[in-house]
């Protein structure tokens, strides 16, 4: 599965710990995260992840625009929804995205945790429940 990581400032530390935690299970899977996300999850865990620019530089809409076409199958998004910066992504339109292309999203540490565990257990193949192989 290709899986995007964002998260606002405020819960950077929150998406490397994750990470860490997860390691084994994300290592199987392509990754690929907003700049600074990308960059310290990947210094943490020493997973291969592709970086797009900051998300204040556009990241975020570099990943929308992969989600639109069809090149990413879940989406971890720790958003601080108490103050976030107006130069963090535009979450709305994001995640509307995901919900117009089918997209799982995760956007706190206890929904991230239950998608996580359900691609363990290759619970979330939705792409066959939604276009069924003839």
């Amino acid at each position: 599965m290709n899986i995007a990581l964002i998260a606002h400032d405020a819960k950077k530390e929150l998406m490397v710990q994750f990470c860490i935690a997860y390691c084994g299970i994300l290592s199987r899977h392509n990754l690929c995260a907003t700049g600074t996300t990308g960059k310290l999850v990947s210094e943490a865990t020493g997973l291969k992840i592709t970086c797009f620019m900051a998300g204040s530089q556009g990241g975020d809409q570099q990943i929308s625009s992969r989600i639109s076409c069809n090149e990413i199958d879940l989406l971890l998004y720790f958003r601080n929804p108490i103050g976030a910066k107006a130069t963090e992504p535009d979450e709305a339109s994001l995640l509307r995205l995901c919900d117009v292309y089918n997209i799982p999203y995760a956007t706190n540490i206890a929904s991230a945790e239950a998608m996580i565990h359900a691609l363990e257990n290759g619970d979330l193949d939705w792409r066959d429940i939604v276009n069924p192989k003839k």
